[in-house]
């Protein structure tokens, strides 16, 4: 049985892949944060009682800032593969919180290679790198475009990727960067710009909300479905040399155009509801970001089956179901 070890696990890329990896037989193990109160809604329908023999899913408490702790599980843990998702992912925020995000989403990968190098090189590592680092270099981006990332996101990717290429290339491990481009799912955090428009348009239609406050409707996105992106980071380590690959389904869509795929599946005009507010602007915007995948197509035959538009279709009636179940707490506030 292979061991597999998740940062990330409770995100939405984290449970789609422990899922996917469960599936696949493996042991999975991933790394959870402390809190004073219950982080895991993505993962507990695969909880399995720590106290039972034979478990397949474990979960260890350890933090990306703590290179002691993550050296400890991965000499313990020995995993044959490392999955690095965790990540301060919000590019806006990351605005706001540029030292936090450069910590957790850049010098982690340096704290977990060390730690590979250290006490478990025979681990193949993913790393999780990010379409924004291409930033304000025009699409279509693939393998050999420049880099010039335009928030502290997605500058902290890009010293995690280079960081990554250099471990393979000095120490021999096998190291790996998925230049993954945006990815989304009924999982999706409710602050990322997705899924605030579908649960926005789920909450309209039932009369639950009456506006939806955004940014830039132009910018242009790339965007495929979690699931199948998931099973893309998996091939990429069943190779028999580790490579770098941009993962996308290099179709374009504006933000406008999932608006009309979203809120027209439920009927509704989402002119009649949307209205800009700056606070959603960053400093320095990404306009287009569209990728070509061809490379890791050639070398593992991975395609994507699902368009944007399909995926605010599903996403959306996904949330008008959610909205509905007189079981579900609604918390969020809609207006950030």
């Amino acid at each position: 049985m292979k061991k597999a070890l998740i940062t990330g696990i409770t995100g939405q890329d984290g449970s789609y892949l422990a899922e996917f990896l469960l599936q696949k037989g493996y042991e999975v193990h991933g790394i959870i944060r402390r809190a004073s109160t219950f982080n895991t809604q993505r993962i507990n329908h695969l909880f399995q009682d720590p106290h039972t023999q034979g478990k397949t899913l474990i979960l260890h408490y350890g933090d990306m800032s703590d290179s002691s702790r993550l050296t400890t599980l991965l000499a313990t843990i020995q995993p044959d593969e490392i999955y690095h998702l965790a990540a301060q992912s919000h590019v806006r925020v990351s605005f706001d919180e540029p030292e936090q995000t450069g910590d957790v989403t850049g010098l982690a990968t340096i704290r977990i290679l060390e730690a590979i190098r250290m006490v478990s090189r025979h681990s193949k590592f993913y790393q999780a790198s990010s379409s924004e680092m291409f930033g304000a270099t025009p699409p279509p981006q693939n393998e050999e475009t420049s880099f010039y990332p335009r928030s502290p996101y997605g500058a902290a990717k890009v010293y995690s990727y280079w960081m990554t290429k250099n471990y393979r290339e000095a120490y021999g491990l096998f190291a790996t960067n998925g230049i993954l481009f945006n990815h989304e799912s009924p999982r999706r955090g409710e602050t990322f710009v997705t899924r605030k428009i579908t649960r926005a348009a789920a909450r309209i239609k039932l009369g639950l909300q009456d506006k939806l406050f955004l940014g830039n409707l132009d910018s242009i996105r790339d965007w495929g479905y979690a699931p199948e992106y998931v099973e893309a980071m998996w091939l990429m380590l069943q190779s028999d040399e580790p490579n770098d690959f941009v993962v996308a389904t290099g179709i374009a869509a504006t933000v406008k155009d999932f608006l009309d795929a979203s809120f027209g599946s439920l009927d509704l005009a989402w002119s009649d509801f949307v209205e800009i507010d700056p606070i959603y602007l960053r400093p320095t915007e990404v306009d287009a970001l569209v990728g070509d995948s061809s490379k890791i197509n050639r070398y593992t035959n991975w395609t994507s089956d699902t368009s944007a538009l399909q995926l605010a279709e599903r996403m959306t009636t996904a949330d008008l179901a959610l909205c509905k179940d007189p079981d579900y707490l609604d918390t969020f506030n809609w207006r950030f």
